[in-house]
């Protein structure tokens, strides 16, 4: 009878231990995953946000470059900003870039957005602008930086939109639903695992115990239950 009870009891506590292992690796990585991923920007959009800056600082020093190239720095500022000619000068292509960086930068770091009309928007202006400067414009008659810095810009533009599409927000998606499953997981932890057992579920109480040690001892000395009979 002593060996039964303490099996019930190593049960009980068996029981309790496999809810509570259960339940808390789950609710610590949701937790963890809340923490990491919910409150702060995420690797994939970091890695997009210091592209678009590295491409308004790589077409900032091809258009420097080019001013020092052309005669001196002071001298085509000058002639390219404050005698700005459409048909001639590169510092429209500086400012396309700036207008890309404010705003991916605004939209996507500052705003976090989950939606790709802002990169759109960025892509379609920097195409329309470009072609139409190439058509019209007199920069392929101006050496190497009439085709670099048009060529550089334009395909910058197209790499955004693909680490945007395609990187960025199906990574983040992904992030979401898992985070989403762990929670879910979590609240359905505590259905699943037993809870707290009561002591008289297993054994009986001390005295259904002295009873039923007395109905064995009947049951093996029949002339001592006929002698409590007869008294």
């Amino acid at each position: 009878m002593d060996s039964r009870c303490s099996s019930s009891a190593d049960s009980r506590l068996t029981g309790r231990g496999v809810g509570s292992i259960n339940t808390t690796p789950i609710c610590a990585r949701g937790g963890s995953y809340e923490a990491g991923g919910k409150k702060c920007i995420s690797d994939v959009r970091r890695t997009f946000c210091l592209f678009v800056t590295f491409d308004l600082l790589f077409v900032t020093l091809l258009w420097i470059i080019e001013l020092n190239v052309n005669g001196g720095i002071q001298q085509q500022l000058e002639k390219e900003v404050l005698h700005y000619d459409y048909h001639a000068s590169f510092f429209d292509i500086f400012l396309l870039a700036v207008f890309r960086f404010a705003t991916l930068i605004l939209a996507y770091a500052v705003c976090k957005l989950r939606h790709w009309w802002a990169i759109a928007v960025t892509t379609a202006v920097s195409c329309a602008f470009l072609i139409i400067k190439v058509i019209l414009s007199k920069l392929l008659s101006q050496g190497a930086f009439g085709y670099l810095l048009p060529i550089v810009s334009f395909v910058l533009a197209w790499i955004e939109t693909w680490l945007l599409d395609f990187k960025v927000l199906p990574q983040e998606a992904e992030d979401e639903s898992r985070y989403q499953s762990f929670v879910d997981a979590a609240e359905r932890a505590p259905l699943m695992c037993p809870g707290p057992l009561s002591d008289g579920q297993f054994y009986s109480p001390p005295e259904s115990l002295a009873d039923s040690d007395e109905e064995l001892d009947d049951k093996h000395d029949p002339e001592k239950g006929l002698i409590q009979d007869v008294t």
